[in-house]
């Protein structure tokens, strides 16, 4: 298997009959004997003999020399642990379709997602752009910069993204409205990746702002190398209407380049120059410098200064309501005459700017509607929803460069208070959840994001895909979440840092990829495109075979057919019932004494999900099975309606469930605990019931795994039951979506620990409802006594959870990660524009193959 990344290395020895055969006597040597003075007869080489001789000993000596030193060498250097062991296989990434002009054209972006606005290069060393101001709330202060909670900013995000080269974003922050727009330009001269423009408009609502904090707005550019190079500020004085450069520099990747600003407004300029090797806190920098200058001078202004050899240069823009003003980045501008770099700059500014913008939000719309042909499916107001989704999902699109932080128990070789190693360094172009609270890759909520990716824009879709898959180990394992570079290490806490190998994460690349394959036998896409999908699967396969066999091996239970996550712990004593949050369902309740023994329905289903792409592509690309691998099998026996219903299925609740060691009569006490020499009041995991082997009676989401499967045939009478527990609103239908826990069970909505309030055990999800409906609107097309049934019930589930996410951005400025049962509000991290943009192809009615 090559996930294992083991193959033979030494051929079995010969037998005895072929040494046999080999052995022949060896003729002896002709020596000259000369005779000695005392008689006997001694043999003499010749000189010429002698200096072989000796050459060969000198030979020897050495060789055996470097041998046994490389012998003890070998038993004394620690080996690379597998955890952080490249999987042996190319790269997905080295293939030709992903080099060349599509890697140029994706070189620049708004790659930094979790700033308000952040460009960079994908690379690792990158000139880095972005743009903080100075915001009032609560009467006081506020330099904003990274996407944050707190700011409480009314709404912010990219309404409109091509993921490409272009995007317009706006942000209102308490009575302040900045509208960014971000746009590419490649032509003739311009250095590797082209040039790019950024406009910023900043208006007001006088009914929102006080006035006693000023008539206008600060706003501060910067750029910074990453790599160090120095960059120069083109003079002391700066008046953007005398000469709109600013700033320049030179770097291997793009050649010479210059920054300038220009604006038909009034505008006053200052700068400050920074040297620094960390860039994750570029703000504090800009914060110290203003205060500096408040105490000297009692001004709120940069200092109009540069250390030596900056390689961060920030750039003050203060004017009155409203104002806008143009920065653009030239490239390649070592060869150019000067007036081609202004005529470049014109390109990117005023009047030619607006032209391009307008240009490109009309094709953006264009696209949007040829994709998913809302107008005649909602209203319009869901519409400018769906294209806010979109929108902040493409632009929500980051790069990030850095090494994860593998746990390990035991690390052989190395000293025993390590408890973490790092794996290599990565690269990963990757969709976000949140960009404020979530900026970086997850796994399992990637797989989500690409059913709507790869639709918008194929390409861009298998360019993140195959990053993903070119993270895998020698193992076949994928670290579950990206906490890659000091930008995003400065924004999770230690504890959840470190990502255990032996842990996994839904597969659900494989919900992408399967929906895909389908659109491929559909004929969806040009036949040079369905050619690079093809050599893309062909050349992903090794990788995808390898991380079914990881999964299939390490997370499989005693039962045949059985699997279960990993990570739950054995030993709390805090959390009323174990987190598992290697299934991305973090507090759904499983068995409540976590064991070898237990299996869990949602992984069964995600295995036969990944089973089935396999042997898709198998049949696809025209691949014989291999011993042992066969996926149309291991399809077909997860698939195996009765085996399921064995295992999972309860008559009396008409459900399916986990199964483990459990009991109910577990819950969370009071109890006085001795701290050092003193006593605290704890909150701690009290049992009264000893657990025994049984299905887990907690009817939600893992429940309908199944159900989303489709492996329920259309006849059976437990599709009915499954359309019941549906829409039983004493179970799990509300007005606003499918609650994932239901009111009946014993968990639903309690806190798992003392601060861990409930999470899965309640609250409706979008990407679970998407599935759910996905499923709906194939059993509503299925012939059968329960199609029609099956069909009122998605009918009214799509429009309550359109609705109330519709009106939820209306109301809040934002899609939300999860929304409240009762009321149907926003709850969580925001902007979730992740697996809530799923509300797109909810609308579109786009389900697919998954």
């Amino acid at each position: 298997m090559t996930g294992s990344g083991r193959t033979a290395v030494r051929s079995r020895a010969k037998s005895l009959s072929d040494a046999d055969s080999l052995r022949e006597r060896r003729p002896l040597l002709n020596r000259h004997r000369e005779r000695s003075k005392y008689g006997s007869s001694i043999p003499i080489f010749n000189t010429a003999n002698l200096k072989v001789v000796l050459g060969i000993c000198f030979v020897a000596f050495f060789t055996i020399f470097f041998m046994i030193r490389h012998l003890m060498n070998s038993a004394t250097e620690p080996k690379l642990p597998r955890a952080i062991t490249p999987f042996p296989a190319p790269k997905i990434m080295d293939l030709h379709q992903f080099q060349g002009e599509h890697k140029e054209s994706l070189y620049w972006g708004t790659y930094r997602p979790h700033t308000y606005l952040g460009i960079r290069a994908r690379t690792p060393k990158s000139l880095i752009a972005g743009l903080m101001w100075i915001g009032v709330k609560d009467g006081r202060y506020h330099l904003r910069h990274v996407c944050r909670h707190e700011d409480d900013l009314s709404t912010y995000g990219w309404t409109k993204h091509n993921g490409r080269d272009f995007g317009h974003q706006v942000l209102v922050d308490h009575g302040m409205t900045l509208t960014t727009r971000f746009l590419k330009s490649k032509v003739e001269g311009s250095g590797y990746g082209g040039d790019w423009a950024v406009r910023v408009n900043v208006e007001i609502d006088k009914s929102k702002w006080n006035e006693e904090f000023g008539k206008g707005a600060q706003l501060f550019f910067y750029l910074a190398d990453e790599a160090g190079n120095a960059l120069d500020v083109s003079r002391e004085k700066l008046n953007i209407h005398e000469d709109s450069l600013l700033a320049t520099g030179t770097r291997e990747d793009i050649g010479d380049w210059q920054l300038h600003f220009k604006s038909m407004d009034d505008l006053e300029l200052h700068y400050s120059g920074f040297r620094t090797p960390h860039f994750h806190n570029l703000s504090d920098l800009v914060e110290e410098n203003l205060a500096s200058q408040i105490h000297k001078h009692a001004r709120l202004q940069l200092s109009d200064s540069l250390d030596d050899a900056p390689n961060v240069l920030v750039f003050q823009i203060i004017g009155g309501f409203p104002f806008t003003t143009d920065i653009v980045l030239i490239t390649g501008t070592g060869t150019d005459i000067e007036s081609s770099q202004e005529e470049r700059v014109s390109m990117l500014t005023g009047t030619s700017l607006s032209n391009q913008l307008k240009n490109k939000e009309q094709e953006f719309d264009q696209k949007f509607e040829k994709i998913f042909n809302l107008s005649e499916k909602v209203d319009s107001e869901s519409v400018s929803v769906a294209k806010a989704a979109i929108g902040n999902l493409l632009g929500g699109i980051g790069y990030f460069y850095g090494q994860s932080k593998i746990a390990l128990s035991r690390i052989l070789n190395l000293r025993e208070d390590v408890n973490y190693i790092s794996y290599w360094p990565t690269e990963l172009y990757t969709a976000v959840p949140s960009r404020s609270f979530f900026p970086r890759g997850f796994l399992w909520d990637e797989g989500f994001h690409q059913l709507i990716v790869w639709r918008w824009d194929i390409h861009i879709s298998m360019d993140i895909i195959g990053h993903w898959l070119d993270l895998m180990n020698v193992d076949g394992w994928i670290p579950r979440e990206q906490i890659l570079g000091a930008e995003s290490l400065s924004r999770v806490p230690e504890e959840f840092v470190p990502q255990h190998p032996t842990n996994g994460n839904p597969p659900t690349l494989f919900l992408a990829l399967n929906d895909i394959i389908s659109g491929l036998k559909n004929n969806e896409f040009t036949a040079m495109d369905g050619s690079k999908i093809s050599l893309f699967l062909e050349r992903s396969f090794v990788r995808l075979e390898a991380w079914f066999h990881w999964f299939n091996t390490t997370q499989s239970g005693k039962q045949m057919s059985s699997y279960y996550w990993h990570g739950r712990d054995n030993r709390t004593v805090r959390e009323i019932n174990p987190k598992a949050l290697s299934s991305g369902l973090d507090d759904y309740p499983r068995a409540s004494h976590p064991s070898e023994d237990e299996y869990h329905l949602d992984l069964r289903c995600w295995m036969l999900l990944a089973a089935d792409c396999m042997h898709s592509i198998q049949e696809l690309l025209d691949m014989e099975s291999k011993p042992g691998m066969d996926y149309g099998y291991t399809a077909k026996l997860l698939s195996n309606f009765e085996l399921l219903n064995q295992m999972h299925f309860d008559d009396a609740y008409g459900a399916y469930f986990d199964f483990g060691n459990h009991t109910e009569k577990v819950q969370l006490r009071w109890k006085e605990l001795e701290a050092g020499n003193y006593a605290t009041r704890q909150l701690v995991r009290d049992v009264t019931e000893i657990p025994v082997l049984r299905l887990v009676p907690h009817i939600g989401y893992v429940s309908l795994f199944p159900f989303m499967g489709r492996i329920i045939p259309s006849e059976s009478w437990i599709l009915e039951k499954q359309l019941e527990l549906i829409s039983n609103r004493s179970l799990l239908w509300t007005n606003y979506g499918l609650r994932s826990l239901a009111k009946t069970s014993s968990l639903y909505m309690k806190h798992n620990t003392e601060h861990d309030p409930p999470y899965w055990r309640g609250p409706v999800w979008i990407n679970m409802n998407y599935r759910i409906l996905s499923a709906l609107h194939h059993y509503s097309q299925e012939n059968g006594p329960y199609q029609e049934k099956a069909k009122a019930v998605y009918e009214e589930l799509r429009s309550n959870l359109i609705r109330n996410i519709v009106r939820n951005y209306q109301q809040s400025g934002f899609l939300w990660e999860q929304y409240d049962q009762i009321k149907g509000k926003g709850k969580g991290a925001h902007p979730f524009t992740g697996w809530t943009s799923l509300v797109v192809l909810i609308m579109a009615e786009a389900y697919g193959n998954i």
